[in-house]
């Protein structure tokens, strides 16, 4: 439990650190602001300290919109209910989708607000960095980001993950990808750590699979490439029945556009990892057709508290949400009940507590798994259907449970 230089109301722990954050930001006003029911709402007589990371600029600022919307709506939520007995007062900060410039983002966070909780980022390369910042400094962090070796072998005591990551959706759809589009696979990839995670996991996944499968290829692309003509040409040019994509935001919506205008989605089968996203579905409009893609979320999945949680976005943004409302969503709201249930705000005691816990997500029961702190998502096999509209609609064909879709605990390569 926290050390004894904690203040204590109504028999809830406040951290030493949130104090002297408190003290840091606002001087003696600062102590007693930590201390009281600050923010309105709720029932309880402290506040937690987060910070919110997400890329405002850069590559993935259109993901980004929806994360921090998601975040926000998570904080009001919890602010707004009788379950919690504290408050949640939550700054936020820019990583630019740069792992230098998230840490620094974090620190300001940490060491101005007194943040003791942290959430976001969604490259895959600034989480791995606030991996290491939230051992650094003793904080939950919460990764917005997919690569295995964030709950892999860059596992630690404070990082606990709601997204789905990389292992989970080549679980549920590499086997089938072979079964149903092809056996003869070229792999694409945005070259940083997402994209090597998905060809990892996917081609371990395909080599011991038992459906027939060889490799055509692999092409690789600079993160924020504009220009995909050579890498198309070389898959056009191949025998490969499918192309299986492992990249996001710009970078897969600047490749589905080109690989479409020069014929590519008429010749192969595509499969991704995140072409199912709203917003990828969104700018390419009807070119996102008959695309297929590992689905993570969509709105009309009929699960947990989803349809109250898509009706309460809907009115606070007047659009759906989509995958990183989700995450940001459940991720801080899965570490809320990870606060209530230690009666703590310490980040260790929480850490402590939350390896195991089951509760509510937008996906019925979970938990973040005590061998590696990965939730257990379900994942869908999906399609993009065009109709009419301003984008393709998902078509769910499979769902594999979330406890189906996880690798087993000895595969992940985590040591906690």
């Amino acid at each position: 439990m926290a050390d004894s230089n904690t203040g204590q109301a109504n028999g809830f722990k406040t951290t030493r650190r949130a104090v002297l954050g408190a003290v840091g930001a606002g001087g003696i006003a600062g102590v007693a602001g930590c201390l009281s029911d600050i923010g309105g709402g709720g029932g309880g007589s402290d506040t937690v300290k987060y910070g919110v990371l997400n890329p405002m600029t850069g590559p993935y600022a259109g993901l980004a919109k929806e994360q921090r919307k998601g975040a926000k709506l998570a904080v009001k939520t919890i602010n707004d209910s009788d379950e919690y007995d504290f408050t949640i007062d939550a700054q936020y900060g820019d990583t630019q989708a740069d792992a230098e410039t998230g840490q620094q983002e974090a620190r300001k966070l940490v060491e101005q607000h007194g943040a003791s909780f942290v959430m976001g980022a969604i490259s895959s390369s600034v989480a791995l960095g606030l991996n290491e910042f939230a051992t650094e400094e003793s904080v939950v962090y919460s990764p917005g980001a997919a690569a295995i070796p964030i709950t892999g072998a860059n596992c630690n005591k404070y990082v606990f993950r709601c997204e789905t990551n990389t292992a989970q959706i080549a679980e549920a759809c590499s086997e089938w990808t072979l079964n149903n589009l092809g056996s003869n696979v070229w792999f694409h990839i945005a070259d940083y750590a997402y994209g090597k995670s998905v060809l990892s996991e996917w081609r371990s996944r395909m080599k011991g699979s038992s459906a027939d499968f060889s490799e055509a290829g692999v092409t690789r692309a600079k993160l924020g490439a504009k220009n995909f003509d050579s890498f198309i040409s070389q898959i056009k040019n191949s025998d490969a029945d499918v192309v299986v994509v492992g990249s996001t935001g710009g970078d897969l919506i600047e490749f589905l556009n080109q690989a479409n205008a020069q014929g590519l989605t008429d010749q192969k089968k595509v499969m991704t990892t995140t072409g199912s996203f709203q917003v990828i579905r969104g700018a390419l409009g009807e070119k996102a057709d008959g695309v297929y893609s590992g689905t993570r979320y969509v709105p009309k999945i009929d699960a947990g508290d989803n349809q109250e949680f898509v009706e309460a976005y809907k009115s606070a943004n007047d659009s759906e949400p989509g995958n990183f409302a989700r995450v940001a969503y459940d991720s801080i709201r899965m570490v809320a009940n990870g606060i209530k249930e230690a009666g703590s705000t310490d980040p260790d005691d929480v850490a402590d507590t939350l390896g195991g816990l089951k509760m509510q997500s937008l996906f019925g029961e979970n938990e973040f798994r005590s061998c590696d702190h990965q939730a257990k998502n379900p994942v869908w096999v999906g399609q993009n259907v065009y109709e009419s509209g301003p984008m393709a609609d998902v078509k769910l064909i499979e769902k594999v449970s979330g406890d189906d879709a996880i690798p087993p605990c000895d595969q992940t390569g985590c040591q906690l």
